[in-house]
């Protein structure tokens, strides 16, 4: 009978690991139902009917799921079996298992909660890009404190962790109770049943975290197994995609792009680019002679970039809403560009890509780092041409470091939160857009009356989470987040109207762009287009009205806005005059993916699993299409652009004159 005790004792301690094992796969496919059902996206026709299918994201979900789980399960079961070997059972053991499940599946609830909203922002489950707001912990506290879209998901963490360590505590209290009625064995027979068993799980447990058989361990590319690309990212566990993603980022082959050769890509690009390169300056370096058919120079640019200012919140590309009338109505009186794109999806890569004419490279912030890089572009050539530059924000100055990149690299001023009265701060990210342009506007009249030309950014902020709209603007959409759109587009009405006024406004080019998109209605795929495709609009006084069909990004701006100014100078950069030059394809970034775009296709490329899509596009259409040489030139042309990019940053080759001489 002795012989017989100890095979009870340790099954129940595994029973309890098992339970509490269980019990957290149920919370995490509870998170995933969530997501499922409270996002309200479109499933694909193929996908809206097919349940089968639908429930295939679930299965896949609880393979990733049980990888965390088998993460956190590993050391509690390892205690487990060592006691098991000395019959040794303690409440203290119990209740230390508790504490241990309660504490990290906490952290893994509270990362799938605010994986939701992430997820309905960036439609792809939250990653390390998170990260980079971690050094502003008072403004993403007050960003996701003070949005009320995001209570839901705080209330669901909350709950889940209290009713997950409630069940914890409440299983360690029961199977202790029971143990105890168990007497002690410690027959060599019943201890050499335990060492095996216990091998035997804790093997099974490794293996779970590997998570599949063959040479590579489970990726997320594991995920994906339809044409839906919600179903493909919905299986993918948010705190497998926060680890794996962030211990790529450290990974030594992912440190820099590595998409092909440095040099093969600097010569492709070359060709691409017709660049012949100026020695001691950059392989893709050339002189720019001014077009004499250009306006008249030094005359002031304001450029407003705007906060996830899509193409396809406008009704001029489609959108039912009526949501920006102004906007609609200045894109049909400008020098506008109906296939335009941003170089990244955050406000960094906007800003880098729009002034500097660099591409974004994946998720990283160019502008951060305790070494300031410094480059040549739209500020520092304007500068040197006797330009005074300001940069108007809403938020606090160092914000993405924003301040000493730009003070390094051009602009003479930077305007910010702590220029603006404490009670217009509303949220976490500062100032509305209406007092933004009520605050410069007397500045640039100051700055006009000295007579020397300005360059001016003005970087909104409104269309961002958490959303504020004013009491005294009054929007006719029911949705908040349409509500905005509307604020958005009345305040720079305000502003371009009153600006109007002045007479520097008769000797200025206005631009107008998106920082980057957002999500708009269904997504088509993997990467939407309404993410990066964003409006451009140039107006000013002998500034034809005509819209230019032919595909352009932000890196293109600074030489086409040189080029209307009708400056010569040296260009070190992958920009091109959209004017007198023309792009077969546009390439973009977004997180975890490249993207290659034309009129009727789409090529995108995850650097983290080498998985290569390719899809046929007509408008919203997106069909699944298979590689030929069309997509292989796509193809490419994006990598030697990014690689050519990456290449020259790291050789310190991102100026427009030699390095030994002053970048100032």
């Amino acid at each position: 009978m002795k012989k017989m005790c100890l095979s009870k004792r340790f099954p129940l301690s595994l029973c309890y690991l098992l339970c509490v094992h269980l019990t957290a796969l149920l919370f995490f496919a509870l998170f995933r139902a969530v997501l499922f059902f409270g996002t309200g996206y479109e499933l694909s026709p193929e996908a809206s009917g097919d349940y089968a299918l639908q429930g295939m994201a679930f299965l896949r979900g609880l393979w990733f799921d049980n990888v965390i789980a088998c993460y956190i399960m590993v050391l509690p079961l390892s205690i487990f079996w060592i006691a098991g070997w000395f019959d040794y059972a303690a409440r203290w053991l119990y209740r230390s298992a508790a504490t241990f499940f309660t504490l990290f599946y906490a952290l893994c609830f509270i990362i799938c909660a605010a994986n939701i909203p992430y997820f309905e922002y960036f439609f792809k489950p939250i990653n390390s890009s998170i990260f980079n707001w971690f050094g502003y912990a008072g403004t993403t506290t007050s960003m996701v404190l003070g949005e009320s879209s995001y209570y839901f998901p705080i209330a669901l963490a909350v709950i889940a962790i209290v009713a997950f360590a409630w069940f914890a505590f409440w299983l360690s209290r029961r199977f202790y109770a029971l143990i105890r009625k168990i007497p002690v064995s410690h027959e060599w027979r019943d201890i050499l049943s335990t060492v095996i068993l216990g091998a035997i799980l804790i093997g099974l447990c490794v293996f779970g975290i590997r998570g599949r058989r063959g040479y590579n361990p489970i990726k997320v590319s594991q995920a994906y197994y339809c044409n839906d690309p919600f179903l493909n990212q919905l299986g993918i566990n948010p705190v497998f995609n926060l680890m794996t993603s962030a211990i790529d980022d450290n990974r030594e082959e992912n440190r820099t792009l590595r998409l092909m050769d440095g040099d093969e890509a600097i010569s492709v690009a070359r060709k691409l680019l017709d660049r012949q390169g100026i020695e001691n300056i950059s392989p893709i370096a050339r002189h720019v002679e001014a077009d004499s058919g250009s306006v008249s120079g030094h005359r002031n640019v304001v450029i407003i970039l705007m906060e996830s200012m899509s193409a396809h919140l406008m009704s001029s590309f489609g959108h039912q809403g009526e949501l920006t009338p102004f906007l609609d109505s200045l894109y049909h009186e400008s020098l506008s560009f109906s296939n335009f794109y941003s170089s990244g999806i955050h406000t960094n890569h906007g800003m880098y890509s729009s002034f500097y004419s660099f591409p974004a490279i994946m998720k990283r912030n160019a502008m951060k780092g305790s070494v300031i890089p410094v480059y040549s572009g739209l500020p520092t050539v304007l500068k040197e041409n006797g330009y005074h530059n300001m940069f108007f924000m809403t938020h606090e100055s160092q914000y993405d470091n924003m301040k000493a990149f730009f003070l390094t690299n051009g602009f003479d001023d930077i305007y910010s939160q702590e220029n603006y009265p404490k009670d217009k701060v509303v949220n976490s990210f500062g100032v509305q857009d209406d007092f933004l342009f009520e605050y410069a506007l007397p500045v640039l009249d100051r700055q006009a009356q000295t007579g020397q030309p300005f360059f001016s950014v003005l970087l909104t902020i409104s269309n961002h989470p958490p959303y504020v709209i004013p009491p005294y603007f009054h929007p006719r959409s029911r949705k908040k987040e349409e509500q905005i759109v509307e604020y958005a587009d009345w305040s720079i009405r305000n502003f371009m109207t009153e600006a109007g006024k002045r007479p520097w406004a008769e000797n200025t080019l206005f631009v107008l762009l998106g920082d980057h998109g957002k999500l708009v209605g269904t997504p088509e795929c993997e990467s939407p287009r309404s993410y990066n495709h964003i409006p451009l609009m140039i107006y000013g006084k002998d500034i034809e009205p005509r819209v230019v069909e032919d595909y352009g990004g932000q890196v293109d701006l600074a030489p086409t806005l040189l080029g209307l100014l009708g400056v010569s100078y040296t260009q070190n950069d992958f920009g091109v005059n959209l004017l007198r030059e023309k792009r077969p394809y546009m390439y973009f970034t977004a997180d975890n993916l490249i993207g290659v775009r034309d009129s009727s296709r789409l090529y995108l490329y995850f650097p983290d699993n080498r998985q290569e899509l390719y899809y046929r596009t007509q408008g919203q259409t997106v069909q699944v299409a298979r590689e030929d040489s069309v997509f292989r030139d796509m193809k490419r042309y994006g990598f030697s652009m990014l690689q050519c990019a990456e290449t020259l940053v790291q050789r310190g080759q991102t100026l427009n004159h030699p390095k030994t001489s002053s970048p100032r």
